[in-house]
């Protein structure tokens, strides 16, 4: 009966599977995609060891190695600066026999490009070699094999930019040819550049080297432990494709296969928020497979079956649609995984491994998705067992009246998830427990959306006819409205509770962000043995319209460190600390307040232009002062002693850790008085400054000192993670949304094409059914959105506490609160407001107008 009544109403059919199938197919897409994210050591046997049997490197110093069977995972080693250099005949010896090798020498340098000089990783190796087969992938040209030849990858070809035939110059002077365009199996985002050995005349600390060895045979775990002996990492192709048994490893790595407690924890939460929400995705679909069964269902009654057996009828259409959705939602996860993958790899800056395809947790997923349906099935199978034979077998419909029992659990369920929440906010780790209480919250909201369905119901009189007919249908039949509300609910409960999370954590982290200058500023600071004079011509080069300003104060070069101290009678401090990028004490030569420091003075300017003017210091204080002098101390890192001190009228002016930049302004009598001679410490540049800009004087200054660099302030910047974050956020909820609510309502007006159809024999105008359609839509969304905001504030608004909650915070700046609370309403406008209209308006456009004519017994 369940395969017939699925084959014949296809259309409802597809719905129920589009809402099984689609968890299921974004679940396995997603961890097909991890999976393969995750390269496992024996997958990248050859991206490690290339064609070798062994890829074995040494340290300086290092006597002893404890590893696991992929170093990289975990290792120890125990170091004597004394230890004799480990060379290729002590791997031999370890080994006990001849081995064939090729070493790869790694070293960052400079290189030139056509804005100055960029870092890049080099290697000298034989790309010509078997062993090294794998390591390397050739992309254009071919692989160098002589002195003076050179292979780039894609990054250092586009930042150069080089072509096959062009030269590379290294930082030292020295140029190779470039080749070939070639790509490390590892590493994807970083300058590489690869010659045969001695090509870049690279220099490695004495007694560092990595060899590719071909050891005639496998190197097995014993022979690994026996390399450790001496001092050698080993990435063993054998060791690596068949790891051995944990107790064969050390116990000081602590080397254990077990599951952390609290990343199970998290994993079960999901699972079953996941689950839950399936379940309410669906089971309206199947309230209306119970009501289309129930004449049937009444029949079977009638002969004699009993109500065990209705139930396994409505259960059995779960078990139908279960398996069909389940496998056609793995199907198509893996058909999606194939897709993404590409653009997946554009984000890495390693490659991911193989297409990994994990049978066994793709068994699971099935699982899951079937055991959704079977749940979703339960309620309107038991529903459909307990309905009223005579009146179904007469044609007349509906629910039984709600019980309170229900409610009041609901109630309960609701306050225990309010105190469990308050509970995890208040002691350390309690995000465990607040997303217990989000469970919780949710089963309880759950339990009394039919109480709201009903209430609103009741005060529908005034509504306009549409709505008011929506709203009451939803109340009559709460079977296949609740599942729908609680659906919408649940899933803009959990985007609310995890937009406050990480709106809140955003809002401390812009909160708690150290600006060195003002926005929009830029600073340079030369390093010794470079003219001031070259920085500036390379910034009027690349920045032409920039406002250039040399800073004046003590000289802070390595030749001569000098600092300035300040002392105030009965204050052992005055500033806590500061963080800047110019001099920590600038003297201010015509007397004014520099422009990097002049949002920090604030009101306190006048009086502190006129106390330099005065020959005085203006003094920077997080510490309470009554004083209108300071005495300064200059100290110099040339002399064991002190250059100079001097006490000198002072402006206290009053910051917080976040806006001291420095430790005050010297005027030039203040200077003089302790001995210091201001001398241009480095240049602040004021205009606008595009990232692309930024990156050609950076790579100019690079030509100039390895050290030299700008820095430009632009203010809290949000990662890439926290905006993809909101994103997925948004999308979840929109789509999880839109999905439920399209899906309920037009399981909805299938089961009420009687109803609709009266409305038609009566007048109404082919619009109403429109009209009633949309209505339907937006009652099940607006309802469900207004639920799920309240219930997603508690889980919300408790997990700010532990998550922003920080003594640090005051210590930065005692005026800001002692945790944070950021509420993203533009994200709950659209969950409230715009989605529920945009689908009310989807359903209204197309929903087909007009139906046939139906007779109606009562």
């Amino acid at each position: 009966m369940a395969r017939r009544e699925a084959w014949r109403a296809k259309g409802r059919s597809v719905l129920v599977l589009l809402m099984i199938a689609l968890p299921v197919l974004a679940v396995t897409a997603a961890d097909v995609v991890i999976q393969t994210s995750d390269v496992k050591p024996g997958e990248a046997i050859e991206r490690t060891v290339g064609g070798a049997d062994a890829l074995v490197t040494v340290e300086p110093g290092v006597t002893d190695v404890v590893q696991a069977p992929d170093p990289d995972q975990m290792s120890g080693w125990t170091t004597r600066p004394s230890a004799r250099p480990r060379t290729l005949d002590d791997v031999q010896e370890a080994l006990g026999r001849e081995v064939d090798a090729v070493e790869v020498v790694r070293s960052g340098r400079q290189v030139t490009t056509d804005a100055g000089r960029t870092y890049a990783e080099l290697y000298e190796t034989d790309l010509t070699s078997s062993l090294t087969e794998g390591t390397f992938r050739l992309v254009q040209g071919r692989v160098p094999a002589e002195i003076g030849e050179v292979a780039v990858n894609g990054e250092l070809a586009e930042r150069g930019p080089y072509r096959v035939g062009d030269e590379l110059t290294l930082g030292s002077g020295s140029s190779a040819t470039v080749v070939g365009i070639v790509e490390n199996a590892v590493i994807r985002s970083s300058a590489i550049a690869v010659a045969p050995p001695g090509g870049l005349g690279l220099k490695t600390p004495e007694g560092r080297h990595a060899w590719l060895v071909d050891a005639g045979g496998p190197v097995t775990w014993a022979d690994v432990q026996a390399l450790n002996a001496i001092g050698a990492s080993v990435w063993s192709r054998t060791v690596l494709t068949d790891p051995p048994p944990a107790s064969e490893i050390s116990p000081e790595l602590g080397y254990s296969g077990g599951t952390d407690d609290a990343w199970l924890a998290v994993v079960v939460l999901v699972v079953v928020m996941a689950l839950l929400e399936v379940v309410l995705l669906a089971g309206p679909a199947f309230a209306v497979i119970a009501r289309r069964l129930q004449r049937s269902l009444a029949l079977m009654v009638a002969n004699g079956a009993t109500p065990r057996q209705a139930r396994r009828v409505v259960i059995a259409s779960g078990v139908v649609l279960g398996v069909v959705g389940a496998t056609l939602g793995v199907a198509l996860g893996l058909l999606v995984a194939w897709l993404v993958l590409p653009l997946v790899q554009q984000f890495q800056g390693s490659y991911l491994g193989p297409y990994d395809v994990p049978w066994l947790h793709l068994l699971g997923i099935a699982g899951f998705g079937l055991l959704s349906a079977l749940l979703a099935a339960l309620v309107p199978a038991w529903i459909a067992s307990r309905q009223d034979v005579v009146a179904v077998l007469a044609g007349r419909r509906g629910d039984r009246k709600p019980s309170l029992r229900s409610p009041l659990l609901g109630l309960v369920l609701l306050g225990a998830g309010i105190a469990l929440a308050a509970y995890g906010a208040t002691r350390a780790g309690g995000e465990y427990v607040i997303a217990v209480s989000a469970v919780v919250s949710v089963l309880g909201m759950i339990l009394l959306v039919p109480v709201v369905v009903v209430f609103l119901a009741r005060l529908a009189r005034r509504l306009p006819l549409a709505l008011r007919f929506a709203v009451r249908d939803a109340a009559r039949h709460r079977t296949r409205t609740v599942p729908a509300v609680a659906a919408v609910a649940a899933t803009v409960a959990g985007v609310v509770a995890l937009g406050i999370g990480n709106a809140s954590d955003t809002e401390q982290s812009r909160a708690t962000y150290t600006p060195l200058l003002a926005v929009g500023q830029a600073s340079v600071s030369p390093p010794s043995g470079v003219a001031l004079a070259d920085v500036e011509q390379v910034l009027e080069q690349y920045l032409p319209d920039a406002s250039i300003t040399p800073v004046m104060g003590p000289d802070s070069s390595i030749r001569r460190y000098t600092y300035v101290d300040t002392r105030v009678e009965g204050v052992e401090s005055v500033l806590s600390g500061y963080s800047g990028s110019l001099s920590s004490f600038p003297v201010s030569e015509d007397g004014t307040i520099p422009s990097h420091l002049a949002d920090a003075v604030g009101d306190d300017r006048a009086a502190a232009e006129r106390v330099l003017a005065a020959g005085g210091a203006v003094v920077f204080i997080d510490q309470q002062v009554d004083a209108d002098e300071v005495k300064l101390v200059a100290h110099s890192d040339r002399r064991s002693g002190v250059l100079g001190r001097a006490t000198v009228p002072a402006v206290f002016v009053e910051v917080t850790q976040l806006e001291a930049r420095a430790q005050g302004v010297l005027s030039p009598e203040a200077a003089a008085a302790v001995g210091v001679e201001p001398v241009p410490t480095g240049l602040l540049v004021e205009g606008d400054i595009s990232e692309d800009q930024e990156e050609d004087v950076n790579e100019a200054l690079l030509a100039l000192d390895a050290d030299a660099s700008m820095y430009v302030e632009r203010g809290y910047q949000a990662g890439d993670d926290t905006l993809i974050i909101q994103l997925v956020l948004g999308s979840l909820g929109a789509v999880l949304m839109l999905g439920g609510t399209l899906t309920a309502t037009f399981l909805s007006l299938s089961d009420a094409r009687p109803d609709l159809a009266t409305l038609s024999a009566v007048g109404a105008a082919p619009r109403t059914r429109r009209a009633v359609a949309a209505s339907y839509a937006l009652v099940i969304a607006l309802v469900g959105a207004l639920l799920g905001v309240v219930v997603g504030l508690i889980p919300g608004i408790a997990v700010t506490y532990p998550l922003t909650g920080a003594e640090w915070v005051q210590d930065l700046n005692p005026a800001l609160p002692d945790h944070f609370l950021a509420i993203p309403w533009a994200l709950i406008g659209s969950l409230v407001v715009a989605l529920p209209l945009l689908t009310a308006l989807l359903v209204g456009v197309f929903t087909r107008s007009r139906l046939p004519m139906v007779s109606r017994i009562d």
